[in-house]
């Protein structure tokens, strides 16, 4: 099991290993801004109050809305604050996600996310998403440009399995992916042994999905009772116990949900504990 707590995102950015994501400080179904923007704000500042030195975005998450917030309420950022972006998704309507991998729009996506963050570089940059009518090739490649370009430190990828990720590291160096993964979901597990033995970062989105389609009195629910917690910071103790190259990026709007959230970085769980919750997979 695992207890390093801080990870070097492409062996140059330490962080520690539980982060923030930031789609839900913006409004409802990720859509325009939050109906309490004042409390958008003190949810970003709080999460760095804590030691969270992981904040992910991306320009779809508003859309833009989200990168606007960080930069209002953490602009000057503190020294080594990572902020993770990423591009290749659109947003017609509130219920809408449309690829867009094409190299122009990515270009100024990457120059979008730099005006709204503030920034000169951006320390990773996402590809949101492969768009399957554009070659993932063509859509790297305008990243690369980009970083030729200083404007990208790292590039990352999102919803991509591990054959993809190999095509993408011919291209340019892939540092993290980040992928849907909890207790329950784990249809990435190939992709997450991929970046194990890659050293890439594993950033799992939905990381608290574990839980919700469970028999009641599952092993989830008897080790959040023993421990005095919640069944949310059992599933994150659980992921950051899974793997070195974990970096859970749970998001909230509410300050409590966020302090519970980054408290469960402190929580050990037994190798038995550990063991039972895993074994909960694809049981419903």
């Amino acid at each position: 099991m695992v207890t390093n707590p801080i990870w070097k995102l492409g062996g140059d950015l330490p962080v520690n290993r539980l982060g923030f994501g930031a789609m839900r400080i913006t409004g409802d179904r990720i859509w325009g801004w939050p109906p309490d923007r004042n409390n958008a704000l003190k949810v970003l500042r709080r999460a760095v109050e804590l030691g969270v030195n992981l904040i992910d975005t991306a320009d779809a998450y508003g859309p833009d809305t989200s990168e606007l917030l960080i930069a209002e309420a953490l602009h000057p950022y503190p020294k080594g604050l990572v902020i993770a972006t990423k591009g290749g998704l659109t947003r017609p309507g509130p219920n809408e996600w449309v690829p867009n991998g094409r190299p122009e729009h990515l270009k100024q996506a990457v120059e979008g996310s730099l005006k709204r963050l503030r920034l000169e570089r951006i320390d990773l940059y996402q590809l949101h998403t492969v768009d399957p009518k554009v070659p993932m090739e063509a859509s790297l490649g305008a990243l690369k440009e980009m970083q030729d370009a200083g404007k990208i430190r790292h590039v990352g990828l999102s919803n991509v399995d591990p054959e993809e990720i190999v095509r993408a590291r011919k291209i340019l160096p892939v540092v993290s992916v980040q992928n849907r993964y909890n207790i329950e979901d784990r249809e990435s597990e190939k992709a997450l042994v991929y970046c194990e033995r890659e050293s890439l970062g594993f950033m799992p989105w939905f990381p608290i999905g574990g839980g919700r389609g469970l028999k009641p009195e599952n092993a989830l629910e008897r080790a959040a009772r023993d421990h005095g917690v919640s069944v949310v910071q059992v599933a994150l103790a659980w992921l950051l116990a899974r793997s070195p190259v974990m970096l859970p990026i749970p998001g909230t709007s509410s300050i409590a949900h966020l302090e519970e959230n980054v408290a469960a970085a402190k929580l050990k769980l037994t190798p038995a504990e550990w063991k039972a919750i895993g074994a909960l997979a694809g049981q419903g």
